[in-house]
């Protein structure tokens, strides 16, 4: 009987052990997995693809050529996106419905020479600037009146919907009106049918309708007006997309991306 005894306690023994040593191993490799699922997690915290908004018809930003969307914003998205590791998929909407989309999740990401401002700060996150502008103002080449942007006092103004020009008029300049579109060349086009006594606009995109238009009919008077800086734009709550981007951005600068890009577009790099 002690015997039997014994060998029951040798039993039990062995097998708490057993059961022990499993339940060693099992923790063990269940660590290691939640340790492999976190590191996982932490280099997949950007998504596979995102949804890149643009407008077309700011050029040479973005606009349509043969039935292609091209331009500075377009080269650039992409080499930022080819850097960062992500993919992306390019839609076109008109300007004023690209903040709305951001911040109702329609668009992850948004680029079309969009000014940064604190307003936009409010609703919408953005990368570090891309491109230095301002305002310039373009009348009909043979209005002598109008020089700089005291002389827009009581006039009508051709500006884009949504923009930060159409902000600055109704701001800044007394009497004006603001006579906003949706497309660009529609402003354009009415202070050239006399609809319009003036447009002001963004200076890069005043200057190339001016330079590559077959007419003289308009040209550039004044100063630059309200320097404000480019960027892009993302749809709040997500850092580590605005950290990649503002990395791969920085890349494109030091490694000389940038500049062929820009002398691509605008001529040159100065």
């Amino acid at each position: 009987m002690k015997i039997g005894k014994w060998r029951v306690q040798v039993t039990i023994l062995l097998t708490l052990a057993l059961i022990f040593v499993l339940a060693a191993c099992g923790t063990g490799s269940n660590a290691g997995g939640d340790n492999a699922e976190g590191s996982d997690g932490e280099e997949s915290e950007l998504e596979d693809t995102y949804t890149v908004v643009s407008d077309n018809a700011f050029v040479p930003f973005e606009f349509m050529e043969d039935g292609e969307l091209v331009g500075f914003d377009i080269d650039l998205i992409n080499a930022i996106a080819d850097e960062a590791g992500f993919e992306i998929e390019i839609e076109t909407t008109n300007f004023d419905g690209i903040i709305p989309g951001l911040q109702t999740g329609q668009f992850d990401i948004a680029i079309a020479g969009i000014g940064i401002t604190e307003d936009r700060k409010e609703v919408i996150d953005y990368s570090d600037p891309y491109f230095e502008s301002g305002l310039a103002i373009g009348v009909p080449a043979d209005n002598e009146d109008i020089q700089g942007i005291e002389d827009l006092e009581g006039k009508t103004i051709a500006t884009r919907l949504g923009s930060t020009s159409s902000a600055y008029i109704d701001e800044n300049i007394e009497g004006a009106e603001a006579n906003e579109y949706e497309q660009l060349d529609q402003a354009y086009l009415s202070v050239e049918n006399g609809s319009s006594d003036a447009v002001l606009y963004d200076d890069p995109n005043v200057r190339y309708y001016i330079q590559t238009s077959e007419e003289d009919n308009l040209k550039m008077v004044g100063d630059l007006y309200q320097a404000e800086d480019y960027g892009i734009a993302i749809t709040q709550g997500n850092p580590e997309l605005v950290e990649a981007i503002n990395e791969a951005l920085a890349t494109l600068r030091e490694d000389g991306t940038y500049d062929e890009l820009y002398e691509k577009w605008f001529g040159s790099a100065e």
